[in-house]
């Protein structure tokens, strides 16, 4: 690649004009770390090319129309009825298209494994810490991707115009009509009129391929551009520090890996898309605004909101002949923005506690920061009571239960439920850190019990390896922040005290209890105690390697 010769001649005129020499020489010996998390990113990158190739392909044969139609399909059991074109154009690229129901269930698919993967991907980042300095831009992408494709989710299921997307719409038409004084027009806006008027799936389809796809597609190039920017985190390790990456170059391990991991991921969706039916149109009919479906589901990613808006009290007030209902403003309007906007700019906030301003390369391990995992438990509850709220009435009927009895259950563990999460993960988190610390310090228990000439008996401590102890010590010694003086050296009352305050109150919470990790002179102490020449000899050598560590990041 030092020069041009090398290139045939295609090539060689490329190179002369974009040279892409020079740019490839750096970039393509770029090393990525090797770890099995860092896929859940990749699969979310293969299934939204999936959903790009079988969108294409549909795009070919779907009708975004409402016009109204007799149906004279394939499909005996519907022929002869009034639908729209929408519907109709489904039903044909299901029984009459070559390939069609595959490459619409391979579709619907790739549009659920998006989604989650994208969920496990931030669930990763959240608790491992890598929406830290210099990241926190990139969670607010990788966020934005989220939301966006929950939407594009949502719209695409209500294109097919039939019965169960129709109920679904009509459910979102009622959250969007309860926004205090611009929810008519927002409904006239997005349905073309009264619902569900005549224009809602050709706006709908614009958005569905256009729109979203396109910012998600800029999303996309600005977040893989910012991950080769910083560099990519990695776990802790021996060799691993803040100014190094270990692992694969680009090209060619990683190209390598990463395309067989792309037929993998196709391969799989495929043969759910071939195996698994999901979304069987023909078997809801068209949407009729007087019908509604009998225990009808959304996908899962909006079970949610479905949840919060279905467990929440009736309540309405009228002010001046004006009724709000707040059975749909809080949980459709308010709590959903409100926990969204909260996980979005949860790193400003855990930086603006912490005072932690430094760079961040190296991954944390869930245990090592108890309060910011207990945080990401209750968040999971939270979602989880939402989620499963958007069921009570099936969870009702398959277990025999009272529906009233699911509702109010649902309505106390939803507030409940993410305080008991927290606090049991939060324990759990440190009562692995303490057992960390006495491996570290102590060593492995063998079963051996030893005698000294007193008398006293003792069980033998077997050192753990060096590997183990890098990587258990592989964290920084935190304290929470200051409280500064209250007047300056002038006598000058400091501004916004009650707000520092608060501050130096929220990060002795952050870091109440935890264990800091043992200082070397705390080692050097405790390995005194070794009970044999051979383990005393092993204990030293692994402090000198601590002081090394410990020297390094300091």
């Amino acid at each position: 690649m030092s020069t041009n010769t090398e290139f045939p001649g295609p090539v060689k005129w490329i190179d002369d004009r974009l040279g892409i020499a020079k740019i490839g020489k750096k970039n393509l010996r770029k090393v990525f770390p090797d770890h099995w998390s860092f896929m859940l990113g990749e699969i979310a990158l293969y299934s939204f090319i999936i959903l790009i190739l079988t969108g294409t392909f549909l795009t070919f044969w779907f009708k975004p129309s409402m016009a109204e139609i007799e149906y004279q399909g394939s499909y005996s059991l519907l022929k002869g009825l009034h639908m729209s074109e929408a519907y109709a154009s489904t039903l044909d690229i299901s029984f009459d298209v070559r390939g069609g129901l595959l490459m619409r269930q391979i579709h619907h698919w790739a549009a659920v494994l998006f989604i989650a993967a994208m969920m496990v991907h931030l669930l990763r980042m959240f608790f491992t810490g890598a929406f830290r300095k210099p990241r926190e831009l990139n969670w607010v992408i990788g966020f934005t991707m989220l939301f966006l494709g929950i939407i594009e989710g949502f719209i695409g299921y209500g294109l097919p115009d039939d019965l169960l997307s129709g109920t679904g719409l009509r459910i979102t038409n009622g959250m969007i009509q309860a926004s205090p004084v611009v929810g008519t027009y927002m409904n006239f806006f997005i349905f073309g009129g009264e619902f569900p008027g005549d224009d809602f799936v050709s706006r709908f389809f614009i958005v569905h391929v256009l729109l979203i796809p396109g910012i998600i597609l800029a999303l996309v190039t600005v977040h893989l551009f910012l991950v080769v920017y910083h560099k990519h985190t990695q776990y802790a390790g021996p060799g691993r520090t803040q100014k190094n990456v270990v692992g694969y170059p680009l090209f060619p391990v990683y190209t390598a890996k990463a395309g067989g991991f792309f037929f993998v991921v196709f391969g799989i969706t495929a043969l759910m898309g071939a195996l698994l039916q999901i979304n069987p149109v023909w078997l809801y009919g068209p949407y009729n605004p007087a019908e509604v479906t009998a225990g009808s589901q959304p996908d899962w990613y909006m079970g949610w909101l479905e949840g919060s808006v279905r467990i929440f009290p009736g309540l309405e007030s009228s002010f001046w002949g004006i009724t709000l209902s707040w059975n749909l403003i809080i949980p459709a309007l308010i709590v959903p923005p409100a926990f969204v906007t909260l996980v979005a700019l949860y790193p400003f906030i855990e930086g603006w506690i912490t005072g932690d301003k430094r760079e961040h390369h190296l991954l944390d391990r869930p245990r090592d920061v108890p309060t910011r995992t207990g945080i990401g438990v209750a968040f999971i509850v939270f979602y989880a009571m939402l989620w499963i709220g958007g069921g009570n009435d099936l969870i009702a009927t398959h277990f025999g239960l009272s529906l009233n009895s699911v509702t109010w259950f649902l309505r106390f563990a939803v507030i409940l439920g993410p305080i008991l999460g927290f606090w049991i993960a939060r324990r759990w988190a440190i009562s692995l850190q303490r057992a960390d610390q006495e491996r570290l310090l102590h060593g492995l228990e063998t079963g051996v019990i030893m005698r000294s000439p007193d008398g006293k008996y003792t069980e033998k401590h077997q050192p753990i390896s060096t590997y183990e102890a890098y990587s258990l010590t592989a964290r920084d010694r935190v304290l929470p922040h200051e409280l500064g003086p209250e007047t300056d050296l002038n006598g000058v009352r400091a501004p916004r005290r009650a707000l520092y305050k608060a501050r130096a109150a929220l990060s002795r919470f952050y870091y109440a209890d935890a264990v800091q990790k043992p200082t070397a002179q705390e080692l050097e102490a405790a390995h005194e105690h070794a009970h044999d020449a051979d383990e005393i000899h092993e204990l030293t050598e692994e402090t000198e390697t601590y002081r090394e560590v410990t020297s390094d990041r300091s």
